[in-house]
């Protein structure tokens, strides 16, 4: 997906709408053709190192009764997304919940009942419409913070991120318009937890390192993932992931690397083909002899453990496979809090600067 101009996406999505009214007057039965977001619809291309979406199509019809809800769900979300880029104003998931929720008329049926509908009706509208979401002027709550010697411009507002606190800068949904004026930094840094950015950031990481600390809270927002990629397309920064030491850790470095299934469509703004898992690895628990951290694995990691391990982007990479070889042997999970117990600072003092000096990642 390439990525539309304001005007472009107006016009995309008057289009939608033009296409159902002349299917109405032609006394066709109106349709909507939209791309299937599931695994069977998304191919790995080796070369570029991205997930990208396939040419799979579903028709949903109008006068159809297992069709009809989502169809007019579509509808509804374009109707205030035209609203919203009309009126120069922006929407959360949540408040466009609200917006959608109404009684249709003349019954008791609800266009949406829950916020998972709307959602689900907005991405299959960036799908009919080539459109993100933010260029849709909807967009998600804030869930990672930021902090590294960089000046930015955000909507007339200077904002240093090196001077903001304990906090740091929350990161918004929407970072396309934000202005780099200075960025000093060797790295980038990206953690899954909330808590192992408070450490780094009281430890003063991204000083003593000369980097950037980013983290999420779990799986990073669409957010956090285009700024992580700016940072790395437009500064050539290396960016290095450290999640928990499980599948589900995986996973999150493998959405960040390679882009994820159900957001193919958007690949090209979101993924980092040069990100590297910095860790927490296997090999880390036996070094670090975190052992009597383990977790013990329940049902739902072993499945977790043998889904990934079969992704295509994985499938025929020795040190993945060895990594998720190791997992299962270990039959536990060990996250990266585990590394307190060297010591307050460890991670911040040694664990980083260590695999980081001795290249001790995996691509």
């Amino acid at each position: 997906m390439l990525r539309l101009t304001k005007q472009e996406t107006k016009k995309n999505l008057k289009q939608l709408g033009s296409n159902v009214l002349d299917q109405i007057k032609h006394e066709k039965n109106p349709a909507l053709d939209v791309p299937i977001r599931t695994l069977s619809n998304v191919k790995y291309d080796p070369k570029s190192k991205m997930i990208t979406m396939g040419e799979g199509l579903a028709k949903r019809y109008f006068f159809n009764i297992g069709h009809v809800r989502k169809f007019v769900q579509t509808i509804e979300a374009a109707a205030v997304a035209k609203e919203l880029i009309d009126v120069g104003k922006h929407l959360s998931l949540r408040e466009t919940f609200y917006r959608m929720k109404r009684t249709l008329p003349n019954s008791n049926i609800n266009l949406v009942d829950e916020q998972e509908e709307s959602n689900a009706a907005i991405e299959d509208l960036e799908l009919i419409t080539d459109a993100s979401r933010e260029l849709l002027h909807i967009n998600a709550n804030k869930l990672g913070s930021v902090a590294g010697k960089v000046v930015i411009e955000d909507k007339g507002d200077t904002i240093d991120w090196s001077k903001l606190g304990s906090g740091g800068w929350a990161i918004p949904s929407n970072v396309e318009d934000i202005i780099f004026k200075k960025v000093d930094a060797k790295f980038v840094i990206y953690l899954e937890k909330a808590a192992e950015w408070e450490r780094l950031h009281e430890d003063r990481v991204w000083e003593k390192l000369n980097c950037i600390i980013i983290s999420s809270q779990g799986q990073a927002t669409r957010g956090i993932r285009r700024l992580l990629q700016r940072l790395h397309m437009e500064y050539k920064l290396p960016v290095y992931i450290l999640v928990d030491g499980d599948p589900w850790g995986a996973y999150i470095y493998s959405v960040i690397k390679y882009g994820s299934i159900s957001l193919a469509h958007i690949s090209q703004e979101l993924a980092i083909p040069g990100a590297k898992m910095l860790g927490l690895t296997a090999e880390d628990v036996v070094k670090y002899g975190l052992q009597k951290h383990l977790i013990k694995f329940e049902e739902v990691d072993v499945k977790r453990l043998e889904q990934v391990k079969n992704y295509d982007w994985f499938k025929d990479h020795k040190e993945w496979q060895k990594q998720f070889k190791l997992w299962k042997e270990l039959n536990g999970k060990v996250e990266l809090a585990a590394l307190s117990s060297k010591g307050i600072t460890f991670i911040s003092d040694k664990y980083i600067p260590d695999k980081i000096k001795n290249k001790e990642w995996l691509d």
